[in-house]
C-alpha cells in the first residue's frame, strides 16, 4: 500500500507540484516561485501542513466540509460500498441502491415539491444540466424560443462552459468561449454599489432589473432566472431583505423558472437545510453539491420540482447525463454525510449555537479601523475592507491588492480566510465550537491589525478618487 503520510520533504513536493500539477484559478508562474502549501491532514476544523503548522480552516475547504475533517464513518461507508459495488451507471434503464436511497432522502429534505434529482459530479456540471433542463422544458411545452437564462454580474455558478457562462465573473468571460442565450443583470451589493439609496430601496431596484430585462428581451424568449441565495465566490454578498421577495414576485408574474443555486448555501450553511428556506425562495430547480457530501466525495445534482420533471418526462428521452451521475460510492458517502448532519443535529448547532456566538464576535470586527461592514448569515460571513468607513470608499490601489495583503497575513497566522477583491470571507465547518470561534476571531483580528499597520507604513490607506 502506498503510505502517503510518509511524504517527501516539503521542498521536493513543491517542486514536483510545480512541474506537473496544473492548479485551478492560479497564476502558475507565481505559485511555482513561491511553492504551494502542502496540506497533509485534517481533523474537525483543523488542517496540518507538511511543515507541521496547525491551521484553522475558516473556509471549510471550498465552502464544503460541513461536518468537519476526519470523519471515520464516511471512510468506512466508502470502503464498504467499493467492495460491494464500486461503480455502475444509471443509463440504459438501470439503477442501484445508493442512488435510489440518496434521491429519496433529498426529496424528503428539500422544501416544497422538489421531489426529483438528476445527479452530477459537481455543482458546475449540475448547472450545465440546468441549462439543458430548462431549455428542454420549454421545448416540450411547445415554446422552444424560450431559451434565454437571466443571471447576475459577479454571480458564480461554476467554471465549465455552461456554469462559467451562467456566472457573471468578468475574468472567466474574458477568457472567451461563453455560450449564447445567457444575459446578466446587476448584483444586489448595497455596500459597494448602493450609493445614497437605503438598503430596502436598493434591493427593490436591483430585483426590478429582472423585470426590465424580461420586458426588454420579450417574455416569450426568457426561460429562467438563476441566482445564489447569497453570492458566495462573489464575496458573500447578502442581498437586502427586499430583494428575494421581489425576484420571486417577478418570476411568478411572468411564469419563468426560478433556479436557486444552493451549492454553497445548502445543507445547513445558513442555519436551515437550504438557503431558499432562509430567504423564503420557492425555486423550480435547486443546484446542490459541496455540503451534500461535505466534500468527502465529488457529487452534485439538480433537485427538480414535480411540474418540470413531469414535462421533461413527457418529451421522451432526455439526451443528457454523465458517466458518474449518481456514482454509488459518492451517493453512499453523501447519504452517510446527511445521516451525520441529521443525527448530530448539526443544522440546529449552526442555528442555535455557532451562528449566534459568531454573529456577536463577527459584528465587533466592524469597529476595526480597516473594516467598513461585517455581514453574517448562518456560518457564511464577510467583511469589507475600506480606507474610509463613512463614505464606504474603495482603495486607490487596484481592487484585491489590499484583500490579498490581508489574506497573506491570515495565512501567516495559520487562519484560512479568503479574499474576494477587498472583501474577506469565511465559511467554516458547521461543527465549529465557541472556543474555536474565539481562535478564529483572535487570528482574524491579529491579521487585520498587521494588514492595517502595513498599509499605513506603505502609505496605502488612500481612498479612490470620485
Amino acid at each position: 500500500m502506498n503510505m502517503i503520510t510518509n511524504h517527501l520533504p516539503t521542498a521536493e513536493l513543491q517542486a514536483l507540484d510545480a512541474a506537473h500539477h496544473m492548479h485551478p484559478f492560479t497564476d502558475a508562474t507565481g505559485l511555482a516561485a513561491k511553492g504551494a502549501r502542502v496540506i497533509v491532514r485534517g481533523k474537525g476544523v483543523w488542517l496540518n501542513d507538511s511543515d507541521g503548522n496547525r491551521i484553522l480552516d475558516a473556509m471549510a475547504g471550498l465552502w464544503c466540509v460541513n461536518i468537519g475533517y476526519g470523519r471515520k464513518s464516511l471512510a468506512e461507508v466508502a470502503a464498504r460500498q467499493m467492495e460491494e459495488l464500486a461503480y455502475y451507471n444509471t443509463f440504459f434503464q438501470t439503477t442501484h441502491v445508493p442512488a435510489i436511497a440518496l434521491a429519496a432522502k433529498l426529496a424528503e429534505l428539500a422544501p416544497g415539491d422538489l421531489n426529483h434529482v438528476f445527479f452530477a459530479g459537481s455543482g458546475s456540471e449540475a448547472n450545465d444540466t440546468n441549462i439543458r433542463l430548462v431549455r428542454r422544458y420549454w421545448q416540450v411545452k411547445g415554446q422552444p424560443e424560450k431559451r434565454v437564462i437571466i443571471s447576475r454580474k459577479n454571480g458564480y455558478h461554476g467554471s465549465t462552459m455552461g456554469g462559467g457562462s451562467l456566472g457573471g465573473m468578468a475574468p472567466i468571460h474574458a477568457h472567451g468561449g461563453m455560450i449564447d442565450g445567457i444575459v446578466h443583470i446587476d448584483q444586489p451589493y448595497w455596500w459597494g454599489e448602493g450609493g445614497e439609496m437605503t438598503e430596502a430601496e436598493f434591493g427593490l431596484e436591483r430585483a426590478q432589473q429582472l423585470e426590465a430585462k424580461i420586458l426588454e428581451l420579450g417574455v416569450d424568449t426568457v426561460a429562467a432566472f438563476i441566482g445564489e441565495p447569497i453570492q458566495g465566490a462573489g464575496g458573500v454578498i447578502v442581498p437586502p431583505a427586499t430583494y428575494w421577495p421581489e425576484i420571486q414576485r417577478i418570476c411568478d408574474k411572468y411564469g419563468i423558472l426560478l433556479i436557486a443555486d444552493e451549492v454553497i448555501t445548502g445543507f445547513g450553511r445558513t442555519g436551515n437545510w437550504f438557503g431558499s428556506q432562509t430567504f423564503g425562495i420557492k425555486p423550480h430547480i435547486m443546484t446542490i453539491a459541496k455540503g451534500l457530501s461535505s466534500g468527502y466525495q465529488p457529487i452534485g445534482g439538480s433537485i427538480v420540482c414535480d411540474e418540470v420533471a413531469a414535462v421533461v418526462a413527457e418529451g421522451g428521452e432526455f439526451f443528457h447525463g454523465y458517466t458518474y451521475s449518481g456514482h454509488p460510492v459518492a451517493a453512499a458517502v453523501a447519504l452517510e454525510n446527511l445521516r451525520v448532519l441529521q443525527e448530530e443535529h448539526i443544522v440546529e448547532h449552526v442555528r442555535d449555537v455557532a451562528h449566534p456566538y459568531l454573529a456577536e464576535r463577527w459584528a465587533k470586527l466592524a469597529d476595526h479601523p480597516l473594516v467598513g461592514e461585517a455581514k453574517l448569515v448562518g456560518l457564511m460571513g464577510s467583511i469589507a475592507l475600506t480606507p474610509h468607513k463613512e463614505s464606504r470608499a474603495k482603495f486607490a490601489s487596484e481592487s484585491g491588492t489590499v484583500g490579498l495583503r490581508c489574506r497573506e497575513r491570515c495565512f501567516a497566522n495559520n487562519l484560512i480566510m479568503r479574499h474576494v477583491g477587498d472583501r474577506m470571507i469565511i465559511s467554516p465547518p458547521l461543527v465549529i465550537t465557541p472556543d474555536e470561534i474565539d481562535t478564529l476571531i483572535a487570528r482574524a483580528t491579529l491579521s487585520l491589525d498587521e494588514c492595517y499597520a502595513g498599509l499605513k507604513a506603505d502609505g496605502m490607506l488612500v481612498a479612490k478618487a470620485g
